[in-house]
């Protein structure tokens, strides 16, 4: 007898590494979490409940299935090193990069970020970046470390230069944060994003505290005031244009939403966002 056994992959994340156009990458790193952490939990969570969704996207018109995907599972991280943790992210974006494959990153807190552009920025030049967020993000340090959740758009600023940063939905933040980020100009509109970013490599990295904590409380750091799950969905659409390189979504923090909830709004996230941006060899 043949035994059937559950996938622990991605929704439809089926292919072999050597056939895939895009990769999926779990990174459970949970070191520098200020308020409540679990992102470590995240990536398998968001695996688990893909399952209960359909391949099919209506608003798109377009199926996984019709996909070349491969999860690759986690990233075996230290917990206690974030420079550490950090090198390691980005050896595997290298690898990555090398052999040509769309990255879409599942997290983990939201300093991994700062792994991925750390290693995009050497193969993109003119790399923009977009952040779907509800907070900016842009400390210079926090509680005295330079490498954190809290600060990980600034250490990004860093490389590219805050004016190479979009910053979107963005409705928390400390008076010095927010005064950095206008004079730097990466608080913006859609508008002025589209824009600026036209025709340039962009990475797009998602936390998951955009939208509103009625529609996903499971989140590090929950914001009232976000987004529903359909305005985000139209936000992202607004995007399509745009030549993204890449993506991550992060923050989740499963042990905060024992229904689920949140953890199906990130794998439904995910869905759409491989969809509008994956590349095939039917929409390159």
């Amino acid at each position: 007898m043949e035994l059937q056994f559950t996938s622990r992959t991605f929704l439809a994340a089926d292919s072999s590494y050597a056939e895939s156009l895009a990769v999926i990458i779990g990174c459970p790193l949970d070191i520098t979490s200020s308020f409540r952490p679990g992102t470590r939990f995240a990536p398998q969570a968001i695996r688990d409940v893909s399952w209960g969704l359909e391949t099919y996207s209506p608003r798109l018109d377009r199926d996984l299935e019709d996909l070349k995907i491969c999860d690759v599972g986690d990233i075996s991280l230290p917990q206690g090193d974030p420079e550490g943790a950090l090198g390691i992210i980005q050896g595997y974006l290298a690898t990555l990069m090398g052999d040509r494959k769309f990255p879409i990153l599942l997290g983990g807190e939201h300093l991994i970020s700062l792994a991925v552009v750390r290693e995009l920025a050497r193969h993109h030049q003119n790399l923009a970046v977009i952040q779907l967020d509800a907070h900016a993000d842009f400390r210079q340090d926090y509680l005295g470390d330079s490498l954190s959740h809290a600060t990980v758009m600034r250490r990004i600023a860093d490389i590219l230069g805050g004016e190479n940063i979009f910053q979107l939905g963005i409705r928390s933040g400390t008076r010095e944060e927010m005064n950095s980020a206008r004079a730097m100009g990466s608080l913006t509109e859609v508008k002025e994003t589209l824009r600026r970013a036209a025709g340039r490599p962009v990475y797009l990295t998602v936390d998951l505290d955009i939208l509103d904590p009625g529609v996903a409380p499971g989140v590090g750091v929950p914001e009232p005031g976000g987004l529903t799950f359909d305005e985000c969905l139209s936000l992202i659409s607004e995007l399509s244009s745009l030549d993204v390189q890449g993506f991550d979504v992060v923050e989740l923090s499963p042990p905060y939403d024992p229904t689920q909830q949140s953890a199906m709004a990130a794998a439904k996230l995910i869905r759409e966002l491989i969809l509008q941006f994956c590349p095939d060899k039917n929409h390159p």
